[in-house]
């Protein structure tokens, strides 16, 4: 594609992106629609200084990683009701000098169960962590429970208990919270028909750890695993030979660009084409790891 003075920027801001894959992710979908935009990323020490830049500099959106998801959100000048109700952006759109945060993490979870034949209504789930991703997974889902329950684990109680406390006041579903406990995790699991890890366990470099030893897996589950870095985390090798249908963080990963690029564009995303240069980008990575 031909950069001018007419391109316009959408950037991610985060720290640390230097292994990020979404440049490539975003850019092959720009030049695939003939699109005169361009994806930049940026490590961004100062961020009520990088909120001015896209203001200033007329950039079309962003999308923010960690460490700034909530800490963006003063910052900002209107969230959608989503990212309110959540309390985390990961998506920004620039309207005219007018900065709006959206959240287009649990959708991309939500998209990724349907697409394997899981749609989450009358199921019972069972969500590990209390972070940022989980809050954005555990508000989308309890929206679509029906019927079924939410149980969201965490090491830390209190954590867990606040945000189920705070989803069943908003929404009025059907979420507990339980320490994560091998035991409790052991009686809970085992009329559980979907699995997610929220956490950040088994992401490279420790990708021998995994968050659930895997004798309290079963073959009836969906195992669903937003680490994206190995492709194949131990949790879903140990949960794939054992029978249970398997989906991985990349799913997460492309749905969650491909939103992002229609909240910026207006245009429905090429995900197929985002899953094949998301997939190669990664496998690039891994063999740089490996080598380094």
């Amino acid at each position: 594609m031909e950069i001018n003075a007419q391109t316009r920027l959408c950037i991610l801001i985060g720290n640390p992106v230097k292994h990020s894959v979404s440049p490539q992710i975003h850019n092959s979908a720009f030049q695939a629609l003939g699109l005169n935009y361009v994806y930049l990323a940026f490590r961004v020490i100062d961020l009520e200084g990088a909120v001015r830049g896209i203001k200033a500099l007329g950039i079309r959106g962003a999308s923010v990683t960690i460490p700034y998801k909530e800490k963006i959100i003063p910052l900002l000048d209107e969230l959608d009701d989503l990212a309110q109700k959540i309390g985390a952006v990961n998506t920004i759109v620039n309207e005219g000098g007018k900065l709006i945060g959206y959240n287009t993490d649990g959708l991309a979870v939500y998209q990724s169960l349907c697409a394997y034949g899981f749609e989450p209504k009358d199921k019972k789930i069972i969500l590990l962590g209390a972070g940022g991703a989980s809050r954005a997974i555990a508000f989308v889902l309890a929206q679509k429970l029906g019927s079924g329950e939410m149980i969201i684990f965490n090491r830390t109680f209190e954590r867990a208990k606040n945000l189920a406390q705070e989803i069943k006041a908003k929404l009025k579903a059907n979420v507990r919270a339980m320490s994560l406990d091998d035991a409790l995790l052991a009686q809970e699991i085992k009329t559980a028909k979907i699995l997610i890890n929220a956490t950040s366990l088994g992401m490279t470099p420790e990708v021998e750890k995994t968050p659930i030893p895997k004798n309290l897996l079963h073959s009836d589950l969906c195992v669903f695993d937003i680490v994206y870095n190995p492709a194949k985390t131990r949790l879903l090798s140990e949960a794939e030979k054992i029978g249970a249908k398997i989906i991985a963080g990349i799913e997460m990963l492309v749905r969650q660009a491909g939103e992002q690029f229609r909240l910026w564009t207006g245009k429905p995303a090429p995900l197929e084409l985002m899953f094949e240069k998301g997939r190669s980008a990664l496998e690039k990575i891994t063999k740089q790891d490996l080598t380094s």
